[in-house]
C-alpha cells in the first residue's frame, strides 16, 4: 500500500530493492531503499 500511495509500481520496487540488498547495499543507508526515497526509471 505504501508503494501505491507514493505512485510506485510495487513489483518493480521490490525487484530493485531486493537486488540492491543482494548486491551489498549498506545497512547504514537503508533509508534510501524506502518507498519515498525510490525513483522509478522509465
Amino acid at each position: 500500500e505504501t508503494c501505491k500511495l507514493n505512485g510506485i509500481e510495487p513489483h518493480s520496487y521490490l525487484t530493485r530493492t531486493l537486488t540492491a540488498i543482494v548486491n551489498g547495499h549498506r545497512q547504514s543507508q537503508i533509508s534510501e531503499l524506502l518507498p519515498w526515497g525510490y525513483t522509478q526509471t522509465v
